[in-house]
């Protein structure tokens, strides 16, 4: 569109992210199509009143969002973002279930081309034959590496690639615990986690807390009262709770498991999403933690790629023999891929832009639920709502799920049947920034009682 005009009266910040902002948008309201030509630059910073280089910056940065391509001297056009990534408006996922990632704002799909194709430039035949038990060293060492950045002791033969963070905690379980074995979890957890301690047949102990997770004095009452072998948390962003335990009370949790001798299984899926992250428990009792770390969470669930850390080299040879009879080894190309992100900065940057769309849609969420009981992590992206008497769940789910939102009941994180009406709403996922919006303009409008009265039925 050879006349387009961005408005910058009301810019703030740079002007060249100023342009790119005012671009995106565009874009995402159609005001933009695929496939329409820009303006030239110099044209562009004429009409505008600004530097050429001003301009210049904007268009690489829209570039390197994946907003745009250039075709030598026909121009700049506006590039059209591949559906199967999730930047289809009216795409409504498979699975409304799962707690997704939103999708990075540059092309996801873009870093994973441009990634695979460095790999087969670079030689990747190794990468297509079977990989060994606990996956290749270089991706192992790489985790390590990422690990000890963290300040977590990691050396290679203590950290495995697993096929997800599920696959990791079903090792973990495995190697440490054995049926009837008691396990201190909070009064919700990661339904993932419910679903091995059941099918194991492991005793939980739901221990009391509050908005910033397990109490300590709490679990140390708990272990005192009987011998309880291990603690499972979720230590930044709960899911389902979204409790984030402060650096005072980590340490209180690995002092405790320490006097008590208690594995602790720490499944930090999103620990790497915060901007400053908080030091995980393995780097606080490393000779008695599972650490797992999840690409899933943070990046994209098509990657099936996790980094399990044990606490022992002899830890790691039993885990890595449960991933091997359970999955045989995770995907070596996406390992692999990971790890070359992991060397590059694409991982780092495609975090930062994970991370800075879920910020913005908690904004989104937070100017639409005002006054609605709610919590979430700044820059997580699931919400935790307490649902006043008479809201009808069933009318919610049945009105949501179609549309592409997740919503799901507490009670399927539940540990111990509880009397409290409690929603976990996901808002990352494929979904764009409008449907997103009127989703939850739609789920305000339900967390309000109706005295008894349901929906129509049309």
């Amino acid at each position: 569109m050879q006349n387009w005009h961005p408005d910058l009266e009301k810019a703030e910040g740079p002007k060249y992210l100023a342009i790119t902002a005012e671009l995106e948008r565009d874009v995402e309201a159609g005001r933009l199509a695929p496939g329409d030509r820009l303006p030239p630059q110099r044209a562009l910073a004429e009409r505008l009143g600004v530097d050429l280089t001003t301009i210049t910056r904007a268009y690489d940065e829209a570039r390197r969002r994946g907003l745009i391509e250039a075709d030598g001297r026909r121009g700049s056009f506006v590039r059209a973002r591949p559906a199967a990534f999730g930047g289809e408006e009216d795409a409504v996922p498979a699975d409304t279930g799962m707690n997704m990632p939103p999708v990075p704002r540059t092309a996801l799909a873009e870093a994973w081309t441009q990634g695979t194709a460095m790999l087969f430039q670079n030689g990747a035949a190794s990468r297509l034959h079977y990989q060994p038990a606990g996956g290749a060293m270089e991706d192992r060492e790489a985790a390590a590496r990422l690990l000890e950045t963290r300040g977590v002791e990691a050396g290679p033969d203590m950290v495995l690639v697993t096929a997800g963070g599920q696959h990791a905690l079903h090792a973990a379980i495995r190697a440490q615990l054995r049926p009837g074995d008691v396990v201190c979890v909070g009064r919700y957890a990661y339904s993932g986690f419910l679903a091995l301690a059941r099918a194991y047949g492991l005793t939980l102990r739901v221990v009391a807390g509050d908005a910033e997770g397990i109490d300590p004095d709490a679990l140390d009452a708990a272990c005192r009262a009987e011998r309880v072998r291990a603690i499972y948390v979720v230590p930044t962003n709960d899911n389902p709770t979204t409790a984030t335990l402060g650096p005072e009370r980590r340490r209180a949790i690995a002092g405790i498991a320490r006097r008590h001798d208690l594995a602790i299984i720490e499944d930090d899926a999103y620990g790497q999403l915060p901007a400053e992250p908080l030091p995980p428990l393995a780097a606080l009792a490393p000779e008695r933690t599972w650490h797992i770390a999840s690409v899933s969470k943070i990046l994209s669930p098509s990657l099936r790629i996790a980094h399990l850390r044990a606490p022992s080299v002899k830890d790691a040879m039993r885990a890595a023999i449960d991933l091997h009879a359970t999955a045989v080894m995770a995907a070596p190309l996406n390992a692999a891929l990971v790890t070359a992100w992991l060397e590059n900065g694409t991982y780092a940057r495609l975090i930062e832009e994970v991370r800075a769309e879920a910020a913005w849609r908690r904004g989104l969420a937070a100017d639409i639920l005002d006054g609605i009981d709610w919590r979430a992590h700044p820059e997580g992206y699931h919400l935790w709502l307490r649902l006043e008497d008479g809201v009808m769940i069933h009318e919610i789910l049945n009105a949501l799920r179609p549309a592409g939102l997740s919503v799901v009941p507490g009670d399927a994180f539940a540990v111990e049947p509880l009397a409290e009406r409690r929603l976990r709403v996901s808002i990352g996922g494929g979904l764009g920034r409008e449907r997103l919006e009127r989703n939850l303009r739609l789920l305000e409008a339900m967390l309000h009682p109706r005295g008894g009265q349901s929906a129509p039925l049309v």
